[in-house]
This record gives structure tokens, C-alpha cells and sequence, in this order.
């Protein structure tokens, strides 16, 4: 029987462009052998996106990575950025890296600010399992989020082969579940003036997908599984409004195992949203136990990784679908 931690971990960040678009990923890895890495998936990847790999590293494995599409990124194109997107980057900077979309926003106009509030309106509305004639109120305050309802239900071919026009056929077509995700991933991807927006929705993508194959990963069933999901999605939403996540939760209606996970890192889910922190952050000593931890063996870590990453490629492409 393989052991828990017979191969190294990895994680795939998603690299901005010069404009601050999710445009690539940035492999960052444990040292050791690769055969147990998803590459598959990982050849997916670059097939879909530019795919990189820093050096110094492993000969072996950097040809491998070669083999399937990956390519060395030369240090002179990268460009760190913590406290705020810079504009005026030196031409021959390509790529961005860093935490600078989870700097505060931008105090936002009007027309932002109403948006923003109506999305987190609708999210409440739908966890608390509101009627649709009340969803069905919100959204039609809000042009941007139902023409997004709309194209997405349409787009899904998801009717019986006529035209959805109305939210209230749509929201029943699309179901709960699906409309709660996708209502997740509107209040990051509806920000069309806000620069950091791409990226928090990137992140956010990957960390939602993660920790619900995860949580799967882990045995947990299926309900706690969509929770999983859902506190990968809230969990960036302090990042997203510029407060405390307190203050973001503090209105909705959430179980007391997502509040504690979001919170405390409390439970099994709080233990999988750390999981994947320490993944981010490249602490992988800290990662590698916390997998031992919760026993979920490396080659399955590292395929969700490489499966959550494929999805948010499908998320930031304006796909529009939000199965998993």
C-alpha cells in the first residue's frame, strides 16, 4: 500500500498578465520524484494555458514538465506584487505573482456599490432558502446578474430546446444548488471595475473546486461536500468587500460548521481550508502533515489540485458553467 506521503506535494498558482487577467500558472512543489504527479492533467493545463516552472529544479522533472508542454520562467519576466496593482510595469515584465488583488478595493461608485449589495442579497436569500418569487425580486434590480442568469441557463442548453427568457423558468431550470454556486461566483466575476476582480475570481475558483474534492476526497458526504465548496467561495469574501470576513457573514444565513471553518478553521472543513492555505503560501513541511492529518493521500491531493485548476481555467474563460 502506498504510504500517505510517498510522493511531493504541489500546488499551481494562477500567474497574471501584465494587465492583471489570469492568463497562466506557476508550478511550486515539494522536492521529489514526480511519477506520481497528475500529468495528465497537468499536460491539460498547458494545452490550455501557458504553464510554468521556476529553476532551479530538478533535472529530471523539469524535463518531464518539458515533455509535456511546460516551460522554464525566466526570472527577468516575473514581477511580485503585494499592495496594489502597479500600471506602469517595466516592458519586460510578463507575468504578476503575489497577494496584490487582496489588497482593499477601491472605495467603489454608485453604481458598484448597488451591485455588489443586491449579489450579496441574492446569496443570502438563497442559503436561507427563501421563495424564487423573492430571488426572482432581486434579480430584476440588477441587469448584470440577470442578463449573466440568463445567457448562463441558455448557454447550459439546459431548457427543452426553446429560448429561456424569464428568471423565474431559469432559476427553476438551473435548481438551488447550481444557482447558489454560480451566485457565488457572480459576486467576484461581476466586478467589471475593479482590477483585482479576475484574480480574486481565479483564487476563489480554485480554493471552492479544491475543497470540495476534498472533502469528497476525505469521505465526507455529499452535503458536507457542497459546504466545502461553499466556504472556499465565502472564504475570500472579506478579500472582495474590504471588511472583516466577520462583518461580511455576519448577515447571511450559513451552517455553524461553515461559520466555524470561515472563522476558526475549526472542524474538518476549517482542517481542509488550512490544508490548502499552506498549500498557497508553499509551506509544504506544514501541508504534507496537515494531508497525513486528515488522511488524504498526496497523489489524490495532487490530482484535485490539478482537476480544481482545469475548472478554474473554464470559470476565468467566462464559460459559464458551474458544475463540478
Amino acid at each position: 500500500m502506498t504510504a500517505l506521503t510517498a510522493a511531493p506535494p504541489l500546488f499551481l498558482q494562477p500567474l497574471a498578465d501584465r494587465h492583471g487577467a489570469p492568463a497562466g500558472l506557476l508550478l511550486s512543489a515539494a522536492a521529489g520524484a514526480i511519477d506520481a504527479w497528475p500529468l495528465t492533467s497537468m499536460q491539460a493545463l498547458a494545452s490550455q494555458r501557458p504553464c510554468f516552472y521556476r529553476a532551479p529544479a530538478d533535472a529530471d522533472a523539469m524535463q518531464a514538465l518539458r515533455d509535456i508542454g511546460w516551460k522554464e520562467l525566466p526570472a527577468a519576466a516575473l514581477r511580485r506584487l503585494d499592495s496594489g496593482f502597479d500600471k506602469h510595469l517595466p516592458a519586460d515584465i510578463a507575468w504578476l505573482t503575489g497577494d496584490w488583488y487582496l489588497a482593499p478595493p477601491a472605495k467603489p461608485n454608485g453604481q458598484q456599490a448597488t451591485s455588489r449589495t443586491l449579489a450579496l442579497r441574492l446569496v443570502q436569500l438563497v442559503n436561507a432558502d427563501a421563495d424564487n418569487h423573492e430571488i426572482e425580486a432581486v434579480l430584476r434590480q440588477d441587469p448584470t446578474l440577470s442578463y449573466h442568469l440568463l445567457r448562463l441557463v441558455n448557454s447550459l442548453g439546459m431548457g427543452t430546446g426553446r429560448r429561456v427568457t424569464s428568471f423565474s423558468q431559469a432559476i427553476l431550470i438551473l435548481g438551488r444548488q447550481q444557482l447558489r454556486r454560480w451566485l457565488n461566483l457572480m459576486l467576484f466575476a461581476s466586478r467589471a471595475d475593479d482590477p483585482r476582480a479576475p484574480m480574486l475570481l481565479a483564487h476563489v475558483a480554485v480554493r471552492a473546486q479544491a475543497m470540495e474534492l476534498l472533502a469528497r476526497a476525505g469521505g465526507l458526504n455529499k452535503s458536507t461536500q457542497e459546504q466545502a465548496f461553499m466556504i472556499g467561495m465565502f472564504s475570500l469574501l472579506g478579500a472582495l468587500f474590504g471588511l472583516s470576513l466577520e462583518e461580511v457573514l455576519q448577515p447571511l444565513v450559513v451552517a455553524d460548521a461553515v461559520r466555524v471553518a470561515l472563522l476558526e478553521r475549526g472542524g474538518e472543513l476549517g482542517a481542509l481550508l488550512t490544508l490548502l492555505e499552506h498549500a498557497e503560501r508553499g509551506e509544504f513541511a506544514a501541508l504534507s502533515a496537515q494531508l497525513e492529518s486528515v488522511q488524504i493521500a498526496v497523489d489524490d491531493y495532487n490530482h484535485i489540485i490539478a482537476d480544481a485548476s482545469l475548472w478554474m481555467l473554464g470559470v476565468a474563460a467566462g464559460a459559464g458553467s458551474v458544475h463540478a
